[in-house]
């Protein structure tokens, strides 16, 4: 399907995690073990929120259609700013078309959200998913994707408010309508949702079977463990990363985040819990 990565923490340069690391997210575009389709080359999108909150703290976007791998401008975007939380996400379509209003993150307001996965059978829910949507966000749908309308579901049942709740809702009604239709599994994926303080990321599917999700190590234990990897210095103390798979091959440096779980990141750290469509 996709792969995506979230950043936060002490402001940081995007090119290190999207382009330098050792299986950054241009080389998971490339080449990417875990995920469904090895090659990931139908356009990419970055999101990434003011170093200087006091300009508003909205988060900027840049979509593109071509290959990540083949983007010289992502590659002077991402070393030119530097911010404390960010998202990124290369794309590989399942159905929807090739263009930059498919293309992740999504933004509404001050949130971002991205999607690594697929409402089975969209086409044929598609007309009661999206007629759900709030009618004063439905103009803000300008692509084609299943990940949009779930976004704006999210929205309407209540994301602003409560961001574990409004998914669990929302994806309770993908599966509500899914199964109404004959659809056996209507939801599979992970989720990253931010308002540009705290970062949400979801890992559910209907069939209990969810695409790869992990989330780096505290970097002071990493230190500890690995006093003499440099690379380690870059990053401040409360630096974490939300990714569809690790970014290196360090052991311990990346968590695998359970199935059926939330995670939720403050500055305290991450914290998980059961995520459940229905109680």
């Amino acid at each position: 399907m996709c792969r995506w990565l979230a950043y936060s923490g002490e402001p940081l340069q995007p090119s290190i995690l999207v382009l330098d690391a050792q299986h950054s997210l241009v080389a998971q575009s490339l080449d990417s073990p875990l995920g469904a389709e090895t090659v990931n080359g139908d356009g990419f999108g970055f999101g990434w929120y003011p170093k200087d909150k006091a300009k508003g703290g909205l988060p900027s976007l840049f979509h593109s259609t071509e290959p990540a791998w083949n983007d010289e401008n992502l590659r002077e975007l991402t070393q030119a700013i530097e911010s404390p939380l960010f998202f990124s996400h290369v794309r590989a379509a399942g159905g929807p078309p090739i263009q930059q209003t498919n293309c992740h993150p999504f933004r509404h307001d001050r949130w971002l959200f991205m999607h690594n996965g697929t409402i089975a059978q969209f086409g044929l829910l598609k007309r009661d998913l999206t007629f759900a949507v709030d009618p004063s966000l439905y103009p803000s749908i300008r692509g084609t994707t299943d990940s949009e309308v779930l976004f704006h579901l999210a929205l309407t049942f209540g994301l602003r408010d409560d961001p574990v709740e409004g998914m669990r809702k929302a994806i309770g009604f993908v599966e509500e309508t899914g199964h109404a239709s004959g659809v056996a599994f209507p939801m599979q994926g992970t989720v990253a949702v931010s308002d540009g303080a705290t970062l949400w990321a979801f890992r559910y599917s209907s069939q209990g079977r969810t695409r790869s999700l992990f989330h780096s190590a505290d970097i002071p234990t990493l230190r500890e463990m690995y006093p003499d990897v440099e690379r380690l210095s870059t990053f401040g103390d409360h630096a974490r990363v939300v990714v569809s798979e690790p970014l290196n091959d360090l052991p311990g440096a990346f968590l695998e985040v359970p199935e059926s779980t939330a995670v939720i990141l403050e500055d305290t750290g991450y914290h998980h819990e059961p995520f459940l469509p229905h109680e």
